[in-house]
């Protein structure tokens, strides 16, 4: 039984570098320094992280709604370099905007117990948003270091904000680093 567990969420060159497919810009890249400090401190404590990635085939419905990224393997599906996994961290790819669909995360989860569970990493309005909810909807308590997520609208980020502490009960903070 683990109390705490990371999630890091799509922390992807297509995302978080300038000549990435998605770029969340220059803003969004302040939190890597924060995920960081979490995946160190985490790590140093023994705490389950998990890095979830996007993992898309070439022909996705996705690619209806967003532009082609995160294609399976390839060099946008990769994680950053700053953010490089520790050894003991799970690697899930996912290929819809909750973490938990299609995979095996809530099997993952499931055997570690957590009694909270961190979120970190982009995009806030999407793929945070929506693992938020589905981990709340399997009655974990979600945790949202604020500071350690991102978005490519800040409206809609801070509209996500919102909605995952008052309809799915999200603990926000802020942590240093």
């Amino acid at each position: 039984m683990a109390d705490k567990l990371l999630m890091v969420i799509d922390m992807l060159n297509d995302f978080m570098d300038p000549k990435g497919a998605l770029y969340c810009g220059d803003e969004a890249r302040k939190i890597i320094p924060v995920i960081r400090s979490l995946v160190d401190q985490f790590a140093a404590e023994n705490r389950p992280i998990v890095y979830l990635r996007d993992a898309h085939a070439p022909d996705d419905k996705e690619f209806e709604l967003f532009a082609p990224h995160a294609v399976k393997e390839s060099w946008g599906a990769q994680i950053i370099p700053e953010l490089t996994p520790p050894e003991a961290s799970l690697l899930i790819d996912k290929t819809r905007f909750s973490a938990l669909f299609g995979n095996d995360l809530e099997a993952i989860l499931a055997s570690f117990k957590p009694e909270e569970i961190w979120i970190s990493g982009v995009c806030t309005s999407i793929c945070v948003m929506d693992t938020a909810g589905d981990l709340r909807n399997h009655d974990y308590v979600v945790v949202i270091p604020v500071n350690a997520v991102a978005d490519f609208d800040p409206e809609f980020h801070d509209f996500a904000l919102k909605r995952m502490k008052r309809v799915y009960g999200a603990r926000l903070i802020t942590t240093f680093h």
